[in-house]
């Protein structure tokens, strides 16, 4: 039995994503987790809350009960919501709004992590692979801002390495990357889109396809690192 997670799959790429892991036939089950647990056809769903570890660690009990897991994709993350926006300032910053931003993008997919790799085959290949951010890269800072979505995205390519290192001790074909997915077109970055070029902004059936293509050639040399839509390396 071979099972793929996708945590997330009411959103845009995270329902693409899951509609082309069931076309492929790669996975005997795919699993698509959302807060409402919304059917997919032909996938497996489950419901749980990025700021619920309850509902995380019974939602892998129910998945490690059919098998291993071989790979799982954490197609999650929080930019704006109503009042919370991105900071263009130091000014602007807001604690409990900070929280928020790391609760669903850097604690969620911990809590993910935790409770997650160990289902992961010891003698087999298996992918751990969270969305993450070009902007999350602090070598490659050039214009500021957005503080706490680069600062939890930042921390999440931390944990990833963390997650690297720790599989290679126990899970040395396991593999943990964090994957920019390019700019898509979804309600994440609706707000932002006007100085994007027209060839730039992906469907989220394209940014899927690019994703699952950097995935399928992963080794265990690329675990840690955090990776584009097209597969080149980006600096933390």
């Amino acid at each position: 039995m071979r099972q793929a997670i996708i945590f997330g799959a009411s959103g845009g790429i995270g329902q693409a994503l899951t509609q082309a892991l069931i076309a492929s036939g790669t996975y005997d089950r795919v699993w698509s987790g959302s807060r409402a647990a919304a059917a997919l056809p032909g996938a497996s769903p489950f419901a749980f809350s990025l700021t619920d570890e309850a509902s995380i660690a019974a939602a892998a009990q129910t998945i490690g009960d059919h098998g291993p897991v071989h790979l799982v994709i954490i197609a999650t993350g929080i930019l704006h919501d109503g009042a919370l926006q991105p900071e263009k300032s130091w000014r602007a910053l807001d604690p409990a709004a900070m929280a928020q931003v790391y609760a669903i993008n850097t604690i969620g997919p911990a809590l993910i992590a935790k409770h997650i790799l160990p289902l992961f085959p010891r003698a087999e290949r298996a992918v751990f692979a969270a969305l993450s951010a070009r902007v999350s890269s602090i070598a490659d800072n050039r214009l500021g801002g957005w503080h706490s979505y680069r600062a939890s995205k930042a921390a999440l390519n931390m944990l990833i390495a963390n997650f690297a290192l720790e599989l290679a001790r126990t899970r040395p074909q396991a593999i943990a990357v964090g994957l920019h997915p390019g700019t898509v077109d979804s309600p994440l970055s609706t707000p932002f889109q006007t100085a994007v070029a027209p060839d730039k902004l992906f469907t989220p059936a394209t940014s899927a396809a690019h994703l699952l293509r950097v995935i399928e050639h992963l080794t265990p040399a690329n675990s840690g690192q955090l990776l584009a839509w097209d597969g080149a390396q980006i600096p933390f």
